[in-house]
């Protein structure tokens, strides 16, 4: 028998953020968070990445951004994996959302050290000039087109992802974990 999976939760921050600029950092952490820009400026590192970006509707641009690394800004959440057993740190996702709707899902071993390392910014500056009102942008410096970047993040929710108990067991599972019949 088909064991349904729990949905993720959505990508929407709780109500309650406030701020224009700020945004909600949660799910499976120990600390959840209310963070500014001003936060990010004063918490973290700050760091740079001049990036080129192929967008759909402007073709190619080209801006440079600083802010701290999101792995940073996420640890200090205290994500609820034991951050000495890379296996859990490999399950967890990361889903971004914008102001305007759009959002984008990230796994932690892209941005983690012992993986993929990547250098994704939280940033806080593009081109020079600081986003406190039109708040924090997801920068993924790695990806040619910008569909992942994300301006005036109002949210980061953190959680595992946990195997479907069928499919690990070997049984056929269709969209929405859904027992398929198998012939034969």
């Amino acid at each position: 028998m088909s064991r349904p999976t729990a949905a993720p939760p959505p990508v929407t921050p709780p109500a309650a953020v406030g701020a224009a600029s700020a945004f909600a950092l949660w799910g499976d952490v120990a600390r959840p968070a209310t963070l500014t820009v001003a936060d990010l400026r004063r918490g973290w590192t700050r760091h740079r990445a001049e990036v080129v970006f192929d967008c759909a509707t402007a073709g190619p641009q080209h801006h440079t951004f600083e802010g701290p690394l999101l792995r940073e800004v996420v640890a200090a959440a205290h994500p609820s994996f034991d951050p000495d057993r890379r296996k859990e740190r490999s399950r967890f996702l990361l889903a971004v959302s914008g102001g305007d709707g759009h959002h984008t899902v990230l796994s932690w071993a892209e941005i983690d050290a012992d993986f993929g390392d990547a250098p994704v910014l939280l940033a806080t500056r593009l081109n020079g000039e600081e986003l406190d009102t039109a708040g924090a942008q997801l920068v993924v410096p790695s990806d040619r087109c910008g569909a992942r970047y994300v301006s005036a993040v109002t949210g980061i929710w953190i959680g595992a992802c946990q195997a479907p108990a069928d499919a690990a067991a070997g049984a056929d599972v269709g969209l929405g974990g859904t027992r398929v019949a198998s012939e034969g």
